[in-house]
């Protein structure tokens, strides 16, 4: 059954300019180390960390605000064959799906949260 969904869409230009004024700031209160770390392997990271800004606001949306998630307990990560996934802290069980893309100006996240495992 579905629990929740929830979209978001976000200007790249917005994440530069976020980290243009508060860099490292910015950066190590919405996203973890390795977030960071594939999003700056790209030669222009900010589509990359717009998309997965995009996905935890989107995931928070789907689950009513009421969850007390924070930005950086959602990890965005990239499965072996490129798909994105979502990892939340141990406390929550329910089935995410997640989809996202990229363009240069914006990034944009779907997220259907189901209490069905």
């Amino acid at each position: 059954m579905i629990a929740g969904i929830g979209v978001d869409i976000v200007s790249v230009e917005r994440i530069k300019k976020l980290y243009e004024k508060f860099s490292m700031r910015f950066l190590n209160r919405v996203f973890n180390e390795r977030e960071i770390h594939y999003c700056f392997r790209h030669s222009n990271p900010f589509p990359h960390l717009a998309a997965r800004f995009a996905a935890k606001e989107a995931l928070i949306k789907a689950f009513r605000k009421s969850a007390g998630l924070r930005l950086k307990d959602i990890e965005i990560i990239s499965n072996v064959d490129g798909s994105p996934d979502i990892v939340l802290p141990e406390a929550f069980r329910e089935r995410i799906f997640l989809s996202i893309s990229h363009e240069q100006n914006h990034a944009i996240a779907f997220v259907v949260v189901s209490n069905e495992n």
